[in-house]
This record gives structure tokens, sequence and C-alpha cells, in this order.
């Protein structure tokens, strides 16, 4: 993963719980980067390794700590660092969603090392539809739930989300469902 995915677990972490408990954080995790650069590439055991040692730290299920790291990523480190980019997918939650294909395309050009989730919608309808999500990372399900409630709110609509089907449970890919109602 870039560097840039780490930087924003640390922003995370020092935001609502201090400097101090990152680098407890960093330490546990076996991660002696001090500064991660947003454009290089780091291996995704690194990520993985500051998870597990942010669960054990603050004593939270590392599926919390995807789900919190989802939504923030969201409304700080994408609209911050892409706000453009982020705009240009779409003025609603489903059309942003349908767009996601070519928005990886477009982050893609950014990052010629990117290796991004697939993502597909079906069952559309107006006010729900199904988002199903490819990657060859295992055990993201809950960052994606973050991602999809934090796109809930960067478009100001509450979005219910349901895991249908899940790779860790014998699917070749994750389904969710996404209910939500008129602003």
């Amino acid at each position: 993963m870039y560097g840039m995915v780490n930087k924003a677990v640390q922003q995370l972490i020092c935001k609502d719980y201090g400097e101090d408990t990152w680098q407890r954080i960093r330490a546990k995790a076996g991660v002696d980067v001090e500064v991660f650069m947003s454009n290089e590439s780091y291996p995704d055991e690194v990520t993985y390794r500051l998870v597990a040692a942010a669960s054990e730290e603050l004593n939270l299920p590392a599926a919390d700590i995807l789900r919190a790291f989802g939504e923030h990523w969201v409304l700080h480190t994408a609209l911050d660092g892409y706000g453009g980019l982020m705009r240009a997918g779409g003025n609603s939650l489903p059309e942003f969603l349908e767009n996601l294909p070519n928005f990886h395309t477009r982050v893609a050009m950014i990052f010629p090392k990117l290796e991004p989730p697939r993502f597909a919608c079906s069952d559309v309808t107006p006010h729900s539809l199904h988002l199903h999500y490819h990657t060859h990372r295992p055990g993201l399900e809950p960052f994606v739930e973050g991602l999809l409630t934090g796109l809930g709110k960067m478009f100001n609509v509450p979005v219910r989300v349901e895991l249908l089907e899940s790779r860790g449970c014998g699917a070749d890919h994750d389904v969710f469902a996404l209910s939500w109602h008129a602003a």
C-alpha cells in the first residue's frame, strides 16, 4: 500500500488518541518508519501490523478500527488531499458509487504501483444498490463499510450498509447492500 494509507492511520490515531499512543502502536507493530512518504509503496503487511497493534493498544476490535479508518479516509484524507478528484466522482452517493471504476482508473494514473480494488454496482434502485468489492487483500470488509459510511456523510445522506456475501465465508468477492433515504 502507498504511504498515504499508513500516514492516514497515523493521523487518525494521533487525532483521536494522541502522539504517545501512536508511538506505542508503531513500536508494538515493529514499524521503524518514522515518516511515511505518501507516494512511496510499502508492503501491505505494514498496514496490517499497525491495525493489529492499534487493536491491542486501544483494546478495540480491529474491525472497529478499520471502520473508523474508512470513514476518516473519506472525510479527511481523500477530501483534503484529492477533493477535486472526489467531487468529480459524482454529485450523489449512487452516482459516485457507480463511477468508482472510473475513479480508481484516475487514481492509478497518479500512483502507478497502485493495486486498487475493483467495484461494480448491481440491483440499483432510487434508494439502494448492491456494491461488489473485488480485492486480493483479505479482511478489509470493515474498512469498506467505513468508506461507505463516510461517503454517505460526504453526500449528507445517512446510509445503511450490510455485508451480504463475504470472501471470508467462501464467496469469490464481497457484496454490500446499501440503502439510503433522500436528503
